[in-house]
């Protein structure tokens, strides 16, 4: 027989495994940290793409990442510890959100940070009402319908990874440099081989090994790293309050709106594969709801701090699924650490530092990712004839339209600012549109 402190070794591993487990702090820190590793250049880089694509200062770029940083841990917090229904009561890891650059992109370049925050604050409450109706809406969310969305957002990153895997828009004299393409190329097979071929924290921490490899043969090369604003930041500092203000555009409201909509049908799969990984059930509405009014509520506080909005890192929830690890308190720590993280600005200005081509090596990764992620939503449902047109059109009319911009020049400005911007809006329109009044066709896939 087992003596008593075998058993209570084997009862605090056991914790791990279970939602209201209390797993010792031994146990639960390096769980922790593996979560933090994965999502961790995942929040910090939109903030430093928004921050470089309107020609920020510096210091503005480190309030972002410290805002990123803070809306992440607070939303993942939310999230385990629901407060009056805000929140889903399941472990995961939120942090900023990939697929909304190509709209904040294009509400940052039309009417500048301001409108950002102001479309973020009246988006994000409209969501809360979407998640309150969840029950009763999910059924208009069809996979051919969110992998349509998905694919469209994986395809319109694609320009801003080129662009910083060739030196980003500060390279103005040698853009698409050699020196430029062998960091960006030694960074994306470092990436991919740990992804590939690594194991454990190898496998989960790719992205991060790929960035600490490229950001040293930067340092080596010089000139491409400085440290000045690390120098003259402070070690503590809290998040101010309307920094940049709130601007309130329709055109951008609207569009902010869909795309929380979007973003709403990902958050949809992201719970649901969670639900089914780690616990062997579905999700239930009330859980998705929660999810949904929780990321409403502190994409409302985000506005006001300077936090893009965020959404479940699908990375972190991989590693639920196949860790099996559940306990809340390993995502307390989760959550404490980045909040920590995110009021120190000497971290974020270490963030700034790194150079464009490592940036744009890794995030690549991502957006081939989430690319694939769409093809596989798509995927799900046969692909007939009606299937195949309805993600066909779609994507060509997103697409083809925000190519060649100014298809709508005759249009109103609003018009062109909500759908001719960004494919993402006008394939989910269309998509959303297609699979509601074109009849059902129960044909075998040809």
């Amino acid at each position: 027989m087992l003596n008593s402190k075998a058993q209570e070794i084997i009862a605090n591993e056991d914790s791990l495994f279970n939602l209201s487990g209390k797993p010792s702090l031994a146990l639960a820190l390096p769980q922790s940290m593996q979560h933090v590793l994965a999502m961790l250049v995942g929040n910090i880089t939109p903030p430093i793409l928004v921050a470089q694509l309107l020609g920020l200062p510096e210091s503005d770029k480190i309030l972002l990442m410290q805002a990123a940083m803070i809306i992440g841990g607070i939303t993942t917090l939310i999230q385990i510890f629901p407060i009056f229904g805000f929140g889903m009561g399941l472990p995961n890891v939120m942090g900023v959100a990939f697929a909304y650059m190509p709209i904040l992109s294009a509400i940052g370049v039309a009417y500048g940070i301001k409108a950002i925050f102001g479309a973020q604050l009246v988006a994000a409450f409209a969501s809360i009402f979407l998640g309150m109706l969840m029950g009763k809406i999910r059924k208009y969310f069809p996979p051919i319908v969110s992998g349509t969305v998905v694919l469209s957002i994986g395809l319109s990153l694609y320009s801003t990874a080129i662009n910083y895997m060739a030196g980003g828009n500060a390279a103005m004299k040698d853009f698409g440099s050699p020196k430029y393409w062998i960091i960006t190329l030694i960074v994306l097979a470092v990436t991919l081989a740990c992804c590939f071929f690594g194991k454990g924290y190898i496998k989960v921490s790719g992205m991060l090994i790929g960035i600490g490899l490229g950001y040293i043969i930067a340092l080596f090369m010089g000139g491409m790293i400085n440290f000045q604003a690390v120098k003259s930041s402070s070690w503590v500092s809290l998040p101010r309050l309307f920094k940049w203000g709130l601007e309130f555009h329709p055109s951008a409201i609207i569009a902010m709106i869909l795309m929380y909509i979007v973003q709403a049908v990902q958050t949809i799969g992201d719970v649901s594969s969670t639900a089914i990984g780690a616990f062997n059930r579905e999700a239930t509405d009330k859980e998705i709801g929660g999810a949904i009014k929780g990321q409403g509520i502190c994409g409302m506080l985000g506005a006001c701090i300077g936090g893009l909005p965020t959404d479940p890192y699908s990375q972190n929830v991989g590693l639920i699924v196949t860790t099996k690890v559940v306990a809340k308190k390993v995502f307390l720590i989760v959550g404490v650490i980045m909040l920590v993280a995110g009021l120190c600005p000497k971290f974020g200005a270490l963030m700034t530092t790194i150079p464009y081509p490592v940036l744009g090596g890794a995030t690549i990764t991502v957006f081939a990712a989430i690319t694939m992620s769409g093809i596989q939503l798509i995927s799900e449902q046969p692909l007939n004839y009606r299937n195949k047109m309805i993600v066909g059109i779609s994507l060509a009319l997103g697409v083809g339209v925000s190519t060649v911009s100014a298809s709508l020049q005759f249009f109103p400005t609003d018009i062109q600012n909500i759908i001719g911007k960004s494919p993402i809006v006008l394939s989910f329109l269309v998509a959303f549109i297609l699979n509601i009044i074109v009849p059902e066709d129960n044909a075998r896939e040809k």
